[in-house]
């Protein structure tokens, strides 16, 4: 079967192409990835974590470098860091961390900013590969993320590009569960919000390094949100969407 027989076979049987990845079968996509993406979307979409209990909500919080703020414009990641969490406990020895190949330079500020060379992104592995052990180690689980448009933003257009599929996880932004302290408050740099809460910041601009700072900052307020008398995050949501 060639390569469009196959691209037209998988079109035939689902009936659409709306938000599945079939139109992006090529290269190093072959159909084991293709069928875990398939099932991936089934389980997120029966995945409901608003009504799940605080206590075992199931998260992974994630971190990514890249080159700017506008993906749109060509800005590119370059290193993806994660953390799962089960209710408020960190999971230590469930990380993930990987640089992306970039086949362009970064600049001095960047390489500066986030301690990555352009030696080390030269001969790391290229962005399909990275995005596929991510989709991995997330599985169904629901992301978290620090000034979380900005990851969002990435994911979607990588996702696309190298998947031809949307990306369908949810994000929760930290910045919602701070409002349980302060419902005034927008949003505040990872660093201030962490030593606001007592906790050490630490290897600043290093996506592993501050998915877990994340992690801590989400702990921190998911044992507020318990004190409060909070069951689930839908729960949360209906009490800060009165008091907007």
């Amino acid at each position: 079967m060639g390569m469009n027989d196959m691209i037209h076979f998988f079109r035939t049987m689902s009936g659409r192409l709306g938000s599945n990845i079939y139109a992006g079968v090529q290269g190093q996509t072959n159909m084991q990835n293709i069928s875990f993406i398939r099932q991936l979307q089934k389980e997120m979409k029966e995945n409901n974590c608003l009504d799940t209990p605080l206590k075992e909500l199931q998260v992974v919080v994630f971190d990514l470098e890249t080159t700017g703020f506008h993906p749109e414009k060509g800005d590119r990641v370059i290193s993806i860091g994660a953390i799962k969490m089960n209710g408020h406990q960190l999971l230590k020895t469930e990380t993930f961390y990987s640089l992306v190949h970039s086949p362009q330079t970064i600049s001095e500020e960047i390489s500066t900013l986030t301690n990555i060379t352009n030696e080390e992104l030269q001969s790391a592995p290229i962005a399909s590969e990275v995005l596929l052990k991510f989709y991995k180690f997330v599985k169904n689980h629901t992301l978290v993320a620090h000034h979380a448009k900005h990851e969002q933003s990435f994911m979607q257009k990588l996702t696309w590009d190298l998947l031809k599929t949307r990306f369908e996880h949810r994000i929760i932004d930290t910045s919602f569960l701070l409002r349980l302290s302060n419902p005034l408050i927008k949003s505040i740099p990872l660093e201030e919000a962490c030593e606001q809460c007592g906790i050490e910041v630490i290897n600043r601009h290093h996506a592993l390094e501050d998915a877990k700072l994340t992690a801590h900052l989400w702990s921190h307020y998911l044992i507020l949100a318990e004190s409060m008398g909070y069951k689930n995050l839908r729960e949360i949501y209906e009490y800060l969407a009165r008091i907007r």
